[in-house]
């Protein structure tokens, strides 16, 4: 083990470690709502284009509308959850998307469809905030890094599963999502599912114990004191722990967004570095893969049913470099990772962006020529594999422990609002530019992806092994 603290020791008993395991995996049932919910959207877009008559414009709103709600969500997550508690924050989050699954799945109109998405966004942007926060809280600093990537793996859990669920209901539908199954088109089949996986969120988000750190600020001393004996090692000093907690949180005020503010273009340097992370990671262009990549392999040429199982493909390409990430993330720290992964992405991104300047117009579509139609899918998965390996998972580490205590449930908040808002940036405009040059388009995301790496190098901080009552 690395980083080995008082807080977070080796010492660690098995019965301990055990149940940190099993509240950190309850609390990122959330990050797998995130990633469904976020992606299923892949195997419904040409369905909802056919159903409703829309474009390529029309369909970049109805796509990237739900990030919006995203930014809203992710913005009240940090006040909400110094309010009411990290747990009871996390049930809300699962009433919403349960209840926006319910309305997608039965729209009668395409501004209806997009009002649900909305709502929906708002439940993954509180998802997006919450889960990193109370896993980073309640997790021993030795093992912080490895149960933080919790979140990104359920994310990506989430994506495969959205794929997985898709291709077999195109299947069963007859490889075409337009066609009806018990009185409902495919797609809406495919919005419709994540009802069942929000209510498996709900129950766990109301049987687990909430955040010792929240509890001590809230003055609920004793009930800390409870869930630190249940997370931490078998020799820590309790007294000492709460009162190091206690000094950290300072309790007399609750933190506002004022107390974000600072010399650098208004806002403390800390709250710019977690915005830019936040940022790059999706400016690099990775939810293309994850929203349109099924509408993208169709406009090169290949079937609705191939396209969305090399949608899961890809998505298996994610857990597989989530895992290597969740191995490295406590081993070579997390700065090395996001290193690695910002210049994989960018020559995977390069390489993606010649092979789609060969592409040959055939009608409405492009046509590749078969060398580069698979450097193009070879190009697109090793995209998915470095951003998975290093800033899927990184990213969502350092936010959950980058920040002070006091700060970090709205900093948080801050943060992922400005990765909504850049995620609906590439999101909104992806068919379009697509539509205008795909190989260009690409060429920006690699761009983005080459920043990314002058980005960490000069303004990242290594958080490894550290106690979160540290950071500052």
């Amino acid at each position: 083990m690395v980083g080995t603290t008082s807080s977070g020791s080796s010492s660690t008993s098995n019965e301990n470690l055990g149940h940190v395991i099993f509240i950190t995996a309850a609390a990122a049932i959330g990050g797998f709502l995130f990633g469904y919910d976020s992606a299923v959207i892949n195997g419904a877009v040409t369905g909802i284009q056919k159903h409703f008559g829309i474009g390529a414009a029309e369909t970049g709103v109805v796509v990237a509308i739900a990030l919006l709600g995203s930014a809203v969500g992710a913005w009240i997550a940090g006040g909400m959850a110094d309010r009411w508690g990290r747990t009871r924050t996390m049930q809300v989050a699962a009433i919403l998307f349960a209840v926006s699954s319910v309305g997608q799945a039965l729209p009668f109109a395409v501004w209806d469809l997009a009002l649900w998405r909305v709502l929906a966004g708002v439940g993954i942007g509180m998802a997006s905030v919450i889960g990193p926060a109370y896993i980073a809280e309640v997790a021993p600093a030795a093992y912080r890094g490895r149960l933080g990537s919790f979140q990104q793996l359920a994310i990506v859990l989430g994506i495969a599963v959205s794929q997985l669920v898709n291709y077999g209901i195109a299947q069963f539908a007859g490889g075409n999502v337009n066609n009806t199954l018990f009185g409902l088109q495919a797609w809406q089949w495919m919005l419709g599912a994540c009802v069942l996986p929000a209510a498996l969120y709900l129950i766990f988000a109301s049987v687990i114990p909430e955040s010792p750190r929240y509890l001590i600020a809230a003055g609920k001393t004793q009930r800390a004191r409870k869930v630190l004996a249940e997370v931490e090692s078998d020799d820590t000093d309790l007294d000492s722990r709460i009162a190091e907690i206690k000094k950290s949180l300072h309790t007399e005020q609750r933190t506002r967004l004022r107390d974000l503010r600072g010399p650098a273009l208004g806002l403390l340097p800390i709250i710019w570095v977690g915005i830019l992370l936040s940022a790059f990671q999706q400016l690099v262009g990775i939810n293309v893969i994850f929203y349109y990549s099924a509408s993208l392999w169709q406009s090169v040429g290949i079937n609705q049913s191939n396209s969305l199982l090399i949608s899961f493909s890809t998505s298996i390409i994610n857990i597989v470099g989530t895992f290597i990430a969740i191995a490295l993330v406590d081993r070579i720290g997390r700065k090395p990772l996001l290193l690695i992964g910002s210049t994989g992405m960018a020559v995977a991104l390069a390489t993606a962006a010649w092979a789609f300047s060969a592409g040959v117009p055939s009608g409405e579509n492009v046509t590749l020529p078969a060398t580069q139609g698979t450097v193009a899918l070879v190009a697109a998965h090793v995209f998915v594999l470095f951003f998975a390996l290093s800033w899927g998972v990184v990213v969502w580490v350092l936010l959950g422990e980058m920040f002070p205590n006091r700060l970090r449930a709205v900093a948080l908040s801050v943060a992922a609002t400005a990765q909504w808002l850049a995620n609906w940036l590439i999101t909104v405009s992806f068919p379009s530019l697509a539509e205008w040059n795909l190989s260009a388009t690409y060429v920006i995301y690699a761009c983005f992806a080459a920043l990314s790496f002058a980005f960490v190098m000069f303004k990242v901080r290594e958080t490894k092994g550290r106690k979160l009552e540290e950071m500052g």
